[in-house]
Parts: C-alpha cells; sequence; structure tokens
C-alpha cells in the first residue's frame, strides 16, 4: 500500500536535514566527479526508502501519485537545488513530455530510462542573441534531407547537457508556417556529430550545468522528430505549464528554509542586552515573510487545483510565476538581514539560494511577459463586458 502524502512529506524532510542539508557543499564541489558521487550515493539510500519517482505513472515504474498530491511533495523537495535529482523527480518535466508525444520507439529508448533515473534529459529553447520572451523569433533550424533531419544553429541555458544522454531541440521546420506554427522538437542523443557544448555559462558566479551548445550540420533520423511537424510550441506549452507550478512549489521550499533559518537566528543571537527575536523592526521581518510565502502558497495552490481540474490556468501559472518569484526574493533578503555579514559568506545557504532566487524572474518566462499576459486576459473579459469574478474558479473545482 502506497503510504499517504503527508507520511511521505515528514519523510523527505527528514531525509534532507539528515542526509542531504549535511552533504550540500561536497554536492556544490568543484571536483564534479565527487559531487556526482554523492549524488548517486543519495539517489541510492532515497530508492532504498521508497522515496523515489512519486509523480512518475506506475507503468513506467513510478509510484503513480496523483498531481495535487505530488505538488505537495514538491514544496518539501525545493529545499535543496539537489533534491530533485536524488529523489527522482528531476527528469518530471520530460518524462510528461514524452508519455504525451513520443512514438513506441522513443518511449523504449528515451522514457524508461528516464523515469527509471537511469539517464537525464536536456532541453535547447533559448537562444543567444535572441530576445527569448519573444521565442517566435528562434533561428536555429532543421531540414528534412532524405531520411534524416538536418539541424543547425546555436542554443544556450541548456541545462544538464553535460549529463544529459539527449537533447530536446525546438527548431524552425515550417519556415512558410505562421510563427507558432512553424517550430518543432527534435530529440538528438549526445555525442552526435557537429552537437557540440562550447562552454558553461555560470550565472551570478555557481556553476548551475548551464550550457551554450552549437549545432553544426547535425544530422539525426527523421523518427527522431517528437510529435507532429509544427507542434513545437503546443508541446512545450504542455511541458511548461505544469513544470510551473512545480518551480513554484520548490520555491516556497525554498523561502520556508530561508525563512526557519531566519527564525533560529533571531532566537539564537543577543544585541543591545536581548534577543534579537525581541526587537520590534526584526519582528516586522517574521511577519513580512509569513504573510508572503502564506499568500503565495494559496495562489500556487489554487494554480495547481485548477491544472488538476482540466484548465490551462494560463492566468493562475502567469500570476504565480511573477508572485513566487518575488516572494522568494524577499523572504531570502530579509533571512540574509537577519545573519548579517554571514549572510553575505558561503557560511550559510543563504548566497547561494538568493543569487538562484534572482534567476526565478527571468526562467520560464520573464516577468514581463506574464504581467502582461494575465493583464491581457483579464481584460478581454472586461472589453467582452464579463469583468473578472475570483470566485468564480471555486464554484468550478467545487462542482
Amino acid at each position: 500500500m502506497t503510504p499517504v502524502w503527508t507520511d511521505i512529506r515528514q519523510q523527505l524532510r527528514v531525509f534532507l536535514e539528515q542526509e542531504i542539508y549535511p552533504r550540500e557543499p561536497l554536492m556544490q564541489s568543484a571536483d564534479h566527479d565527487r559531487a556526482e558521487a554523492v549524488l548517486a550515493e543519495l539517489a541510492q539510500k532515497a530508492k532504498a526508502q521508497g522515496l523515489w519517482a512519486f509523480g512518475h505513472p506506475r507503468e513506467l515504474g513510478g509510484m503513480g501519485m496523483p498531481f495535487m498530491e505530488y505538488v505537495y511533495l514538491n514544496e518539501v523537495i525545493g529545499r535543496s537545488e539537489f533534491a530533485q535529482r536524488i529523489f527522482g523527480t528531476y527528469t518530471l518535466q520530460d518524462s510528461m513530455m514524452l508519455d504525451l508525444y513520443a512514438s513506441t520507439a522513443q518511449r523504449e529508448k528515451y522514457l524508461m530510462p528516464l523515469a527509471a533515473g537511469e539517464i537525464n534529459p536536456s532541453f535547447a529553447m533559448t537562444e543567444p542573441g535572441v530576445s527569448s520572451s519573444d521565442p517566435t523569433q528562434i533561428e536555429t533550424t532543421a531540414v528534412l534531407d532524405g531520411d534524416h533531419w538536418v539541424i543547425n544553429g546555436r542554443k544556450w541555458f541548456t541545462t544538464g547537457a553535460n549529463i544529459a544522454a539527449y537533447t530536446t531541440v525546438m527548431c524552425r521546420t515550417e519556415p512558410d508556417a505562421p510563427a507558432h506554427s512553424a517550430f518543432s522538437m527534435i530529440l538528438v542523443p549526445m555525442g552526435t556529430p557537429g552537437y557540440r557544448l562550447l562552454r558553461e555559462t555560470p550565472v551570478l558566479g555557481i556553476n548551475g550545468g548551464h550550457f551554450e551548445a552549437e549545432y553544426d550540420n547535425v544530422r539525426v533520423p527523421a523518427d527522431h522528430l517528437l510529435g507532429g511537424r509544427g507542434e513545437g510550441f503546443l508541446i512545450a506549452q504542455k511541458r511548461l505549464g505544469p513544470g510551473r507550478i512545480f518551480h513554484c512549489m520548490r520555491w516556497l521550499g525554498q523561502a520556508q528554509r530561508a525563512f526557519d533559518l531566519m527564525c533560529e537566528r533571531l532566537q539564537q543571537r543577543r544585541a543591545f542586552g536581548s534577543p534579537l527575536a525581541d526587537k520590534q523592526l526584526l519582528q516586522q521581518h517574521v511577519f513580512d515573510s509569513f504573510q508572503e510565502i502564506q499568500a503565495c502558497r494559496q495562489l500556487t495552490l489554487h494554480a495547481a487545483h485548477c491544472i488538476d481540474s482540466g484548465d490551462d490556468a494560463r492566468v493562475e501559472i502567469a500570476a504565480i510565476k511573477v508572485a513566487g518569484a518575488r516572494m522568494l526574493h524577499n523572504v531570502i533578503d530579509r533571512a540574509i538581514q537577519v545573519h548579517g555579514a554571514e549572510g553575505l559568506t558561503d557560511d550559510t545557504p543563504l548566497s547561494r539560494m538568493y543569487r538562484h532566487a534572482r534567476e526565478a524572474r527571468i526562467y520560464d518566462g520573464p516577468d514581463e511577459v506574464h504581467i502582461q499576459s494575465l493583464a491581457k486576459r483579464v481584460l478581454k473579459r472586461y472589453a467582452r463586458g464579463e469583468g473578472w469574478d475570483f470566485g468564480e474558479r471555486d464554484a468550478e473545482l467545487m462542482s
């Protein structure tokens, strides 16, 4: 019998505190082989405890956990940047994508090993020199030459390419089609001639596994097309929608870890004759962080319920993407302030968390795009005389 998700949440929290947190400095090491060895060791421990592949379907070897239950687990997994790989959830976005669109051969070669944690994926969409907030400008091309696709172009922020078995590449295959029907997804195995990783791109000083890559007349068999020709945008949205929910829940986990560190520090330190916890200005940090976390948490769970009910939840996802990124930055920033000079060092996790938090306002679409998207959708309803009923979603979900 599968344990209830509340029990699993507690098991995850214990595993994080006892096994992962103490080894984070090792996994952040510049010694890649050593870091990977520690990750592999912890993943085996997690498997042995049944803490593995929660959201993957049972037929793929996963736990088959319902979407909303997995959403709650992601909140705990988010407390450490390494936990996704350790608990077998790092591949979920890509396995969900393959489960929807992969051919029988692609399922056997890529999907089953992904779910088992035997291989890792990577995803290539954004490009240097191209404004990724408007992906219709993507310049990488793929031309069908006999029974092979020939790919040319350059991508960057291909996360995890150095440990991946393949990359899903979004390229322009239909040059005469309307913008949103001009792109397709093609699976490119690592090691294919002409596919070269040019450099790892540090982000705010962190080598986080983001790579710039070149595709120079890369030839892959025609059957490596994922889904149909011109379905690239559709596939990307199917991948990114649930993924943004997962991101936001992990941000909540990071924020809650920072909140814990802040409150513990307030209890431990004294200044001017009394504990920091007694200082009203610092109590304001506790209040502001608590209310932002809780408000964002409810907003995110509401969006997840909309997704779970079959809605694309475009408005709700846009809202949580912006609100979640802001909340994450604010909470970590206050925790650093409470820690003083120590918070600026790597003696606590906060410095690294703060730098990662800044990424959140850009990846999966910059704030400005989500703000504009939400406003346009809401205002269209008012233009039609419909207005926006904030309780309408609740009624739909409860019916």
